[in-house]
């Protein structure tokens, strides 16, 4: 077996790993944010938090005082709503239903739970999804989708920049909204349609209309005074008509009025045509400004993703990305070019989300088996961990995303393996790390790889 074969590979390189393990001598003293106070509480950055195991947080500072250099590679396969839900009463998920011997076989060698973006029963967007896997506290992290898609189509944000997510839709002759999506346009059509509405003018105001795929499109507005704390016009529901983009606060004021003038020049614009005659829009957002992931936890990462908002993320966060990739078969091959001359990599996988959102049940099952498919060219690379999970839940019957936990499975040399005999959601759910935050995956890869030196004496 591929798994069984890699474990007698990793064995040969084993005899430096203990030494990696067992931490540098220069171990964080006294001034560490975390110290236990109680024994049903700890304090991490002056806050105080429940020390249970799924209530357990542990803060970027803490990491960043352990994190470590050491020769081994990383890989967080992140397939994009990996989670969903039965069709019928006790029925399988997509992931139950799809045939994956291999992510089966890994989570028997591994260890699995379920990992939660946000906290039970909130439902995570992407950008925070991946925040949290990153090891970003999602909530005070938080950046509107339009930077980062900005920043994945290569725009170079300015400080007062105001970056907005469109999403071409279709709307009826009253203005309500039949398709949020405009059926998934070619992105051939979208690019079209952004070419006609680049010629949209609001005076003091630079307007710039970017595709970003199919149905998916960004604008980023530059001048004086913008702010963006607007309301988001897209109701999230059909047979609606789309929200004004109202200020939210006082001094948006400014950017609300300019995003009316532009909505009803798109409309004169657009209006007549189809499927695509109007735009929603969200995730408003100036320049996001992180600590390098890379200075948190001295890795050096690469992104490989095909859709522009997770490469934007990634940029965000301090990352160097792959371009002019498409397929998944590509991005495994880039994967393997890239090898040694990264150690950690981020693979990102969008169609099963995609078919989610579709409502497509089968179209997720074989999205999520085109996943399985590539798992044996990536362990031909021997990783030294290898984590494979989602961002958040995308159950087709739900046609979004959705507060389930995403389930989760970290496989290494160094994984102490469960019960868990296969990849599903029920069988993550009897895994040894039950439910957990996500923010915690980053520490759990940095320790399997011998990344983080000892705490305390």
């Amino acid at each position: 077996m591929v798994c069984q074969l890699l474990r007698r590979l990793h064995l040969e390189r084993s005899n430096s790993l203990p030494q990696i393990l067992a931490g540098s001598p220069e171990t964080p003293g006294q001034n560490s944010p975390l110290r236990e106070v109680a024994t049903d509480t700890l304090t991490v950055d002056n806050r105080r938090l429940p020390t249970t195991e799924l209530d357990f947080v542990m803060s970027q500072s803490v990491l960043q005082g352990l994190a470590q250099p050491a020769d081994t590679r990383l890989v967080l396969l992140v397939v994009d709503g990996l989670g969903g839900l039965a069709q019928e009463p006790n029925g399988l998920t997509e992931l139950e239903a799809a045939r994956t011997p291999n992510m089966d076989l890994l989570a028997a060698e591994g260890q699995t739970g379920l990992s939660q973006a946000i906290g039970p029963g909130i439902t995570s967007g992407s950008g925070p999804g991946h925040l949290a896997l990153f090891g970003y506290d999602p909530v005070s992290n938080n950046v509107g989708r339009g930077a980062l898609s900005a920043l994945g189509l290569g725009v170079e944000l300015n400080d007062g920049d105001v970056a907005v997510r469109l999403n071409f839709c279709t709307v009826d002759d009253q203005g309500r909204i039949l398709d949020r999506r405009a059926g998934r346009i070619d992105s051939s059509l979208n690019s079209a349609l952004v070419s006609r509405l680049n010629a949209i003018d609001v005076p003091g105001i630079d307007l710039q209309f970017l595709t970003e795929s199919q149905h998916r499109a960004v604008l980023v507005l530059r001048g004086s005074g913008l702010d963006p704390r607007i309301a988001e016009t897209d109701p999230q529901r059909l047979n609606v008509s789309p929200v004004d983009p109202e200020a939210v606060h006082p001094e948006a004021q400014r950017t609300s009025d300019v995003l009316k003038h532009v909505l009803a020049a798109v409309r004169e614009c657009i209006g007549r045509d189809s499927p695509a005659n109007f735009v929603l829009m969200r995730g408003y957002a100036g320049r996001p400004v992180f600590q390098g992931i890379d200075q948190l936890y001295r890795i050096n990462p690469l992104c490989i993703a095909t859709y522009p908002m997770y490469k934007g993320l990634a940029r965000a966060v301090g990352m160097d990305v792959a371009e002019g990739l498409d397929t998944l078969s590509g991005e495994v091959a880039e994967l393997g070019a890239q090898w040694n001359s990264y150690d950690y990599f981020f693979l990102h996988v969008k169609a099963p989300d995609a078919r989610g959102e579709d409502g497509d049940f089968d179209g997720k099952v074989a999205a999520i088996e085109e996943v399985d498919a590539s798992v044996p060219d990536i362990l031909q690379l021997q990783p030294d961990v290898l984590v494979v999970t989602g961002d958040h839940s995308t159950p087709a019957v739900l046609r979004q995303h959705s507060w389930h936990p995403s389930p989760f499975l970290i496989w290494g040399q160094w994984v102490r393996p469960d019960r868990a005999e296969a990849f599903g959601e029920r069988a993550c759910e009897t895994g040894g790390l039950g439910v957990f935050p996500a923010q915690s995956i980053m520490a759990m890869m940095l320790g399997h790889g011998g990344r983080l030196a000892k705490f305390g004496a």
